[in-house]
């Protein structure tokens, strides 16, 4: 069996970037490891109580059982707070679990993401990928995030699509949904129009119905 390593630096990242591609691969028989690298409560209480983080963190384990994620593990990086002094350890976690579960791709954030923690993480992705141990993924892809990548300084350009039929793009908004605390109404990008939206535009670049795009960083054959 074939696994897939999804980094996420925020709960809903993953759905939000690589939802419908989960769910194609999954139903390839494919296992898929979600790794949520933060904890927004853990420097901001104020803002972001625990109760708070505790309900998105169950929110998110009913919406990536929905999609039939394989393996969901949390981590306590401390979220709007991550700086270069996190980045090896954040590398290590994620270094782990490559070892440990040995992917044959891994999607991560972008590093034009509007948000700091998406190109902290991003940046300790690239360190843990590194093609230079016994194992070396195959394919390192970067995923747009709804909010986040096209509000970014640098435009989105990807050079890898998978096709989605709609019952892939039906599983992704499902998902979402889950997410109650953070589904927004129309039209804000991450409301489940955004979503159709941009499923709908990524599958006109390739002239198909539906689609999510990506950015190669890496690609061994």
């Amino acid at each position: 069996m074939k696994n897939i390593l999804v980094i996420a630096p925020h709960a809903d990242d993953e759905i939000l970037g690589v939802g419908g591609t989960i769910s194609k691969y999954i139903q390839k028989s494919f296992k898929v490891i979600v790794l949520i690298m933060t904890n927004a409560s853990i420097k901001n209480k104020k803002k972001f109580p625990i109760k708070l983080m505790q309900k998105i963190r169950k929110e998110s384990q009913v919406a990536n059982k929905s999609l039939g994620v394989n393996k969901l593990l949390f981590y306590d990086f401390p979220a709007l707070n991550l700086d270069s002094s996190y980045i090896a350890e954040i590398a290590d976690a994620i270094s782990e679990n490559i070892l440990k579960y040995k992917p044959h791709k891994i999607f991560i954030p972008n590093i034009n993401d509007i948000h700091t923690d998406h190109i902290v993480v991003h940046e300790a992705c690239l360190v843990a990928c590194r093609p230079n141990n016994n194992f070396k993924i195959r394919e390192v892809l970067s995923y747009e995030t709804l909010s986040e990548t096209e509000w970014g300084k640098i435009q989105f350009n990807p050079n890898r699509f998978e096709i989605l039929t709609q019952n892939h793009i039906q599983k992704k908004i499902k998902a979402f949904q889950k997410y109650k605390s953070q589904v927004k109404k129309n039209f804000h990008p991450r409301s489940i129009n955004g979503i159709k939206n941009l499923a709908k535009f990524r599958g006109s670049n390739i002239s198909v119905k539906f689609a999510e795009a990506f950015q190669t960083i890496r690609i061994i054959n």
